[in-house]
Formats: C-alpha cells, structure tokens, sequence
C-alpha cells in the first residue's frame, strides 16, 4: 500500500480517535468494574503472614493491663479479695507481655525489617509503648511485693529506676532527633500519637512517687530529684505538641472517626504529672529540709501544699481533654478496630488514680467515691476493647496487610 493511502486511512485530527473504554453500567454516572477490579473480601492468611503485621503497638495492650493492676492497687475503698484481683491482674500482664515480645521477636525473625519498623513514620511512634509497659511493671512490683522489702528489694527497684531514666532519656531524644530530621509530618494531621516519644521518660517521675517511699533516705532524694527533673521534661514536651494539636482542630477540625480513640493519649501527660508531683512531695524522707531551713517538718508540708495546688491545676487540663476527646468520640464512634482503642484505658487510668490522690491527700470521702466510680467504668472499658481486639484478631480487622500501624495515613 502506497504512503498516500497509509495517510488516508489515518484519523485526520487527534480528537477523532476515541480509546476503547470500559462499559458503563445502566447509571451512566457510575463506571463499571472490571471483575480484576472488584473490591475483594479479606482473603485468609497464614499466621506467618499475619505476623509481619505485628506491630510495636500492641504493647499498648500490656500498658494498659499494667495500667489496671496499679489502678485496682490505689483503689481507696477496699474490699476482700481486691488486691488479688490487682495481682492476679499484674501476674497475667506479664504472661501478655512475655507472649507480646515473643511474636515481636518471631516478627523480625522470620520477616526481618526491625531497624525499618522504628524509622517508619507511624509504627516507629508506637515503640515507646514498650518501655511505657515497663514502667508499670516496675510500679506494680513494689505495690504487690514491697509490703515488707527486703534491702536486697529495695536495691533491685533502685536499680531499674535508674536504669529506666537511662533508657528512656535516650529514647526521647533519639527517636526525636530522628523524627525532625528524617520525617516530615503536616500540623494539619497532626495526631496526640506524637507526644509518645516523651511518655516513656515522663513516667519517670511516677515510678519514683510508688517507690521513694520505700528507699532510704540516700536513694529516696536522688530518686525524686530525677523524677521531678523528667517529668517536667516530659510534660513540657506533650505541653509544646499541646499548642499544634489545639491548632490543629481549630484549623482542620476533628480527626477522622477511626482515629478519634487516640485522642484520649492527651489526658494522660496532665494527670500522671499531678500524681506524680503529690505522690513524691509525700514520699519525701523526714530528714528532707531546705537549705537554710532547720525546720524539717515545715519544708516538707510546704511542698506537699505546692504538690497539691499543681496537681489539682493540671487535674483540671486533664478533666478538659477528656471531656473534649469523649464527646468526639461519642458523636462519631469508629467502625472498625484499632490497636488505638486503648488510648481509651491507658491514659484513663492515670486519670482515675490522680484523682484518688488527690482524694486521698484532701481527705475527701466525695473524690474518693469519684474515683471508685472512674474505675469500675475504666474496668468496663478495658473489658470491652479486650474482646474487641480478641474479635480484631479472628476477624482479620488487624495483623493484615494495610491495617496496621506499619501501614501510613
């Protein structure tokens, strides 16, 4: 065939030619769907391939059951048999916590990627939940075994403490420094999950509250010292990431309903800083005095009098967050499970136990009977997203591909 026809035979402009396209569906508005194209039901999978999606946030369900068991060990009314509930409570955390780090350890075994996990730029937010599940099982070691320490104890308790400012100082600035150079986050999504790295390291100051008073003068004073120090770093962390999620929500509104559960994270830095700051000004030793001062006694009531007045300050911001964070969740309640769900339990606890001791140190037979109130709905809640990730689990709502915290916004 000469050129001439070759040229005839070719569409004179370009609109003319029309790609073949896929058949449309008897609403002309709506595309028709290849069958390749179809959205598939959850297709089963191996638990070995489940397990690559095993992420650092399930230790949010050990700090949680650590969180219960000190909360049923600060309960001011008491009943028979209470404290072996708490116990058997912290005795089962640890068989979870053991079970927990073991899958996390076939994790990598088997799938490798752990250096990957902590720089992605949302499971590597969830690891200090590791170390904040450390935390409670230091503070429930000396509520249910330091009735009557040994030197050999008190010692071991001494040691983890520092061990733990250690760890999580380092944590704190590491995972940080790495995060501003490494990842870049929009304050329009920005989420409470970024105050976690400070968690950890601000939990020092409530460790120290449980057992200074059980130390020696000669490693009761260190002790407070360092907890006053980090939890002061750490609040003054989660009160700066306070100002952007404020701007946040004034600019971009609520988050999406799957993730409004996490906005109860934001209770937590204020309470557990009231009941840290009360707790070591009451667990300061006798000998404690100012310098200058003679007067043990008065130096000692004096700060326990500035411990209150800040603790029920920062009560107050924690009562705020809460009510801000279940009244979104209340109006548009998540469909679908998320390990985030316990940010409903976790930082509730610390909550309810500031408000015993708060009741405790006022004397108030009213806000101890809050507080009894707080932990009977906080024991719901934590029964309720227990069966929910139980049923998370079977259903294949998560440990799947795309619905984890290793999968990103």
């Amino acid at each position: 065939m000469s050129t001439p026809i070759l040229l005839q035979a070719l569409p004179k402009r370009s609109q003319d030619f029309h790609p073949p396209s896929a058949p449309m569906s008897s609403q002309s508005d709506t595309p028709f769907v290849l069958d390749s194209e179809k959205p598939q039901k959850d297709y089963p999978l191996s638990f070995r391939d489940r397990l690559r999606h095993f992420t650092w946030a399930w230790y949010t369900l050990t700090m949680s059951a650590g969180g219960l068991a000190l909360l049923i060990a600060n309960q001011p009314n008491q009943f028979k048999g209470c404290h072996e509930i708490g116990l058997a409570i912290y005795l089962i955390n640890l068989v979870l916590f053991s079970l927990v780090c073991s899958l996390m350890a076939a994790r990598f075994t088997i799938h490798g990627g752990m250096l990957k996990s902590f720089r992605h730029e949302r499971e590597g937010l969830f690891f200090p939940t590791f170390w904040l599940s450390i935390a409670t099982m230091i503070t429930g070691l000396d509520k249910y075994f330091g009735e009557n320490p040994t030197p050999a104890f008190t010692t071991t308790l001494e040691v983890l403490f520092w061990l733990y400012c250690f760890c999580t100082f380092t944590l704190a600035v590491v995972q940080y420094s790495f995060v501003f150079t490494s990842h870049t986050y929009r304050l329009q999504t920005m989420m409470p999950s970024w105050v976690l790295p400070a968690f950890p390291v601000m939990l020092s100051g409530t460790i120290a509250s449980v057992i200074s008073s059980s130390q020696p003068a000669r490693a009761a004073i260190p002790m407070i010292t360092a907890g006053i120090t980090f939890q002061g770093l750490g609040f003054c962390i989660s009160f700066m990431m306070y100002s952007h999620y404020i701007g946040r929500l004034m600019e971009s509104g609520l988050p999406c309903r799957e993730h409004r559960p996490a906005m109860f994270i934001c209770v937590g830095p204020p309470a557990f800083t009231a009941l840290a700051l009360v707790g070591m000004a009451q667990g300061l030793p006798e000998t404690f005095r100012v310098m200058g001062s003679e007067d043990t006694a008065a130096d000692g009531r004096m700060l326990e009098i500035l411990a209150l007045a800040t603790g029920a300050f920062l009560w107050a911001l924690s009562f705020w967050f809460f009510c801000v964070a279940a009244i979104a969740v209340i109006r548009s309640p998540p469909t679908s499970f998320h390990l985030s769900w316990w940010a409903m339990v976790f930082p509730n606890t610390g909550f309810t136990i500031a408000t015993i001791t708060l009741g405790n140190a006022f004397d108030s037979a009213g806000i101890k009977g809050v507080g009894s109130a707080m932990t009977i709905c906080i024991v719901c809640m934590f029964l309720f997203v227990f069966v929910n990730h139980g049923l998370a689990v079977y259903r294949q709502d998560i440990m799947y591909p795309g619905k984890d915290e290793d999968t990103s916004d």
